[in-house]
């Protein structure tokens, strides 16, 4: 096995122009989750050219694509979803979509996970590797379901033994980040109502002014994590959004307040809400009807021991030891932990940092990566595919 994923990073080095030219495809024409119709059918074509056997439509807007036959079946994962953000930066494959925009790295995600296909199928396979291409990573459909969810629903976890994923990351090109266990956070959206009442803003004293009560419950939230929460638990409150006030001369009589959570676990999630819930009283000694909703969101990742272990085996033996390395739990959330919730599965990092990209920032207009990192991606998924094939007996 040593000898076989050495091959492979040579491999996705000389296929590394036609991976960047993918992505850049891709990057040029995002589209938003469960929308990802031009995505699905560019990857589709693809794969089938490969011999894949090749289903679409999977979890809405999916595709699952298998090579190989029998047994065990391992799944490699990428989700295909932009972002609501317009774009804003000199790349000459910027978005042509206005408003909408890569700024993720789910289009290189994607490309790793074709270019993975492309090394897969030029070996003989122990078993059968199953692509997922995920949609809607980013965001539930009306009924509260994300891309992952979906797919799952759609049978696309069925007779897998185990999954892997990757992440973009800050690490450098060449590098990749693993974690045993808790991997990525649990998120919540939230959602705070301040209720006043309106009058005249040249007499307040008519009225009940939501903006001001507003304020107050934002200063207690902020001590949530600052003053209410031990030194080292990781937990997030971030309040986004604010809403409230018609006009100039009005006291505003209603203030909606948005934002999200993030946890490492159950105990921690039901922690964090009744400390949200216990801020809002400041609200209510100051006069204002206040209320919380909270709209469930994914799970905590948890990385299983020994598909990380296959993953770490794989990155020193391709990429060097001192190239893999130990990166700790992070607040970002995944619905990749709905699939790693139902069997043995993991998340590992690819760093896309270099002098060319030294500071990216997700989810930013401005988000860039180094595409070096696309060639290290595909090998990465492909040695790990390969390597859990041995050792699921």
């Amino acid at each position: 096995m040593v000898m076989a994923t050495g091959l492979l990073l040579a491999e996705a080095r000389e296929m590394a122009e036609d991976l960047i030219a993918l992505r850049r495809v891709i990057h040029m024409d995002p589209e938003l989750g469960f929308a990802e119709h031009r995505t699905a059918a560019l990857v589709a074509g693809r794969l089938r050219s490969l011999g894949a056997r090749v289903r679409t439509g999977v979890g809405r807007t999916g595709l699952l694509a298998e090579l190989g036959d029998g047994d065990p079946v391992v799944a490699i994962r990428a989700d295909m979803d932009a972002l609501p953000i317009e774009e804003a930066t000199d790349l000459p494959f910027a978005s042509r979509t206005r408003g909408t925009m890569h700024a993720c790295g789910h289009d290189a995600h994607v490309a790793c996970a074709v270019g993975a296909a492309m090394l897969l199928a030029r070996r003989p396979l122990r078993g059968t590797a199953r692509l997922l291409f995920q949609p809607s990573e980013e965001q539930k459909d009306s009924e509260g379901w994300s891309g992952a969810m979906r797919m799952i629903e759609d049978g696309a976890l069925d007779n897998v033994r185990a999954a892997v994923a990757l992440h973009t990351r800050g690490l450098a090109v060449g590098q990749i980040g693993v974690v045993d266990g808790p991997a990525l956070a649990g998120n919540d959206t939230i959602r705070l109502t301040i209720r006043g009442r309106a009058s005249h803003a040249a007499h307040p004293e008519d009225g009940l002014d939501a903006i001001v009560i507003a304020a107050q419950v934002v200063q207690a939230v902020q001590q949530i994590v600052a003053r209410r929460t031990r030194a080292g638990v990781p937990a997030v409150v971030s309040l986004t959004t604010i809403h409230g006030g018609v006009k100039e001369n009005v006291l505003a009589e209603h203030v909606e307040i948005g934002g999200t959570i993030r946890h490492a676990g159950p105990d921690e999630r039901t922690r964090l809400i009744a400390e949200i819930e216990r801020t809002l009283d400041v609200g209510r000694a100051l006069g204002g009807r206040c209320s919380l909703d909270v709209f469930e969101g994914y799970p905590v990742t948890r990385n299983d021991p020994a598909v990380t272990s296959a993953i770490r085996s794989v990155g020193r033996e391709l990429l060097g030891a001192g190239n893999v390395v130990e990166v700790p739990f992070d607040t970002w959330a995944e619905d990749f932990g709905y699939i790693a919730a139902r069997i043995p599965a993991a998340m590992f990092f690819l760093g896309v940092t270099s002098d060319r990209v030294p500071n990216p920032v997700w989810h930013s207009p401005a988000f860039k990566l180094d595409e070096g990192a696309l060639a290290v991606g595909a090998c990465m998924l492909a040695g790990a595919t390969l390597r859990l094939m041995e050792e699921i007996r």
